[in-house]
């Protein structure tokens, strides 16, 4: 499809001053690996939240919303909504610590906590298998996505879209190699607005076609389960059944809703914060900031970005209603076709790229932060083997800019490898399952040693694998749709690693010693709290803080989308839901003095 003139125009100027924010803030950013990959721990709270939901709104984020909306209605949405729980956890028992322990990475945490040679196995082996393999195939996967829009968009296919996806990349790279978190963080806010902008102005334009009629057409013209809010549950035969209200066996209930939150390990979702969720953390100005970044990135989410894409999704039944279920998410790029005029096409176009280089940008910096603070600083050059200070940052700077290159290249061949989307995400469920309890209470209770995280990481792809390979030959259809793997692993891989944790020595006295003092975290320290006998318990403030927050959020969430469609006594509810939630939680924040 060709561009006119203007399209191309908006195009180049914003992919021209992103280049030119990565040069502006190359100077910030040589000063020292904290400038480099922390921006010097001096992000305010918006620039920090708003970077956070820039990274999870990539290339994919508004066609894998249609595909669910357009199989599923509006409850197909609760597979990521569900994420909410853990996400909350996060904003009010950890955020604070991250920010407290005054480190360069989540792997830096290993060795503050325990100390040894499991300890510098762990933080080494994690450099790079999340560093260079995970983020791989994360970048790959958003890559795959960007490739589905130019396809359909452009009609390019082959090696040209590969080039493409190059280009892209090679971009991205210029700007967050000069510049690092600086850059990537100041682009973040400047692409999400972009994004988010021509997001909005096609759902405005596709409601009020004469195909769709407004709000009110939209809704006599779908049918009526899709815009059910909630999911069914079947207590029979499980899985979701194509083309109706999303339909979970009572096992995927239980494991959304009471395991898969604290048990598993996924990016971006990670039990306890961490990847880039603890960089932006650990990047804002104080522990307050960390907190309010935390806390906005959950609110725009779930409650700012997903009401554009959903709209656009319930369009798309009326709109492609040919559009097989294999390809149901590319409803949204042809709605971009059909609908965009002159301009808003370049617009929208940029605003996909946005979003691509947003996420891309965050998972080179994230992932080159890894392999030159955790592995080579660690264990191939370490500090004390230059002159002074100022040459060894000067050369970690450097070595940063090269791995950033390094993980683009690799990300590259991943993608050429890569044949479902699906597939690597089923991976890193199943297999990161189990080890979220151990990244959670790592920080509160203090017999958690490297050990328990080893068998924590490790014993899922066992477990996996022997229930994939060999144990579900002898299962029947509903233990399997009931994700009888998913409950074995988190349950065996649980076991595991407590047996473990009793039965290696724990972390020397004096390392958990300085650990706490640093970091003074609640729960099981006893040894190590004798001193602080009288500190009060702050625990069941901060759990009404989480508690009322996840219900102000859902509550906000569902009023926005009773307010878009006219629905004015249950936006009524949500309306006072929200407000009662928020008075809650500001009583139980102001009460814990969680910002103090």
């Amino acid at each position: 499809m060709a561009l006119a003139i203007i399209d191309w125009i908006i195009i180049i100027f914003f992919l021209v001053l992103f280049l030119i924010i990565g040069f502006y803030y190359k100077g910030k950013a040589s000063k020292s690996l904290s400038d480099f990959f922390l921006s010097g721990r001096n992000l305010p709270w918006y620039i920090a939240g708003v970077s956070m939901v820039a990274t999870t709104f990539a290339a994919d984020t508004p066609l894998a919303v249609t595909e669910l909306v357009a199989k599923n209605g509006i409850s197909g949405n609760w597979l990521w909504w569900n994420m909410l729980i853990g996400g909350m956890l996060t904003t009010f028992f950890f955020a604070k610590l991250w920010r407290r322990a005054q480190i360069i990475t989540e792997l830096e945490f290993i060795e503050l906590h325990y100390s040894g040679k499991a300890a510098a196995f762990l933080r080494g082996f994690k450099s790079l298998y999340m560093g260079l393999f995970i983020n791989a195939l994360i970048i790959g996967w958003v890559n795959i996505a960007l490739m589905s829009l130019v396809e359909v968009f452009f009609g390019i296919s082959g090696v040209k879209l590969l080039w493409v996806v190059a280009g892209a990349m090679t971009l991205t790279v210029i700007y967050s190699a000069l510049s690092g978190l600086w850059g990537v963080a100041i682009t973040d806010f400047i692409q999400f607005c972009i994004a988010m902008l021509g997001c909005i102005i096609l759902a405005i334009l596709v409601i009020n076609s004469d195909t769709i009629g407004g709000i009110s057409g939209l809704k006599t013209k779908v049918p009526s389960w899709s815009m059910q809010f909630f999911p069914t549950i079947n207590f029979h035969s499980g899985g979701v059944k194509t083309a109706t209200t999303l339909s979970i066996s009572i096992g995927a209930f239980l494991s959304f809703v009471g395991v898969q939150w604290w048990a598993s390990w996924y990016p971006g979702a990670e039990p306890g914060g961490g990847g880039y969720i603890a960089q932006r953390m650990m990047s804002c100005k104080n522990e307050k900031h960390s907190i309010y970044a935390t806390l906005f990135f959950q609110i725009a989410h779930y409650c700012i970005r997903p009401w554009p894409w959903i709209l656009v999704g319930l369009a798309s039944l009326v709109l492609y209603p040919e559009l097989g279920v294999d390809d149901k998410k590319l409803g949204y790029v042809l709605a971009m076709k059909q609908f965009l005029p002159t301009g808003f096409k370049g617009l929208m176009l940029i605003a996909f790229f946005s979003a691509y280089m947003s996420t891309i940008s965050t998972q080179l910096n994230w992932g080159s932060s890894y392999i030159i603070n955790d592995f080579y600083k660690r264990f191939i050059k370490p500090e004390d083997r230059f002159k002074n200070t100022q040459a060894a940052q000067k050369n970690y700077v450097l070595m940063g800019r090269i791995a950033t290159i390094l993980v683009m290249l690799i990300s590259l061949y991943i993608t050429t490898r890569i044949r479902s989307i699906s597939q690597v995400w089923e991976f890193l469920i199943e297999c990161g399952a189990g080890l979220g309890m151990v990244l959670i209470l790592r920080w509160y209770w203090w017999r958690i040693n490297a050990w328990s995280e080893i068998t924590a990481l490790v014993f899922p792809f066992l477990a996996y694998g022997f229930t994939k390979l060999y144990l579900e030959q002898f299962l029947p259809p509903a233990y399997i749709e009931n994700r009888f793997s998913y409950f074995f692993t988190v349950g065996t891989t649980t076991l595991m690693w407590i047996i473990v944790t009793y039965l290696t020595p724990p972390t020397p006295h004096k390392t958990l010693e300085k650990f706490y003092a640093q970091i003074r975290p609640e729960g099981l320290w006893h040894p190590f709290s004798s001193a602080n006998k009288g500190t009060r318990n702050s625990f069941p403030g901060l759990i009404l803080a989480w508690i009322s927050a996840i219900i102000m959020v859902y509550s906000v969430l569902f009023l926005t989308g009773k307010v878009i469609f006219a629905e004015w006594l249950s936006a009524f509810y949500w309306l006072c839901a929200a407000i009662i939630s928020f008075i809650i939680l500001r009583y139980s924040m102001l009460k814990t003095k969680i910002l103090e």
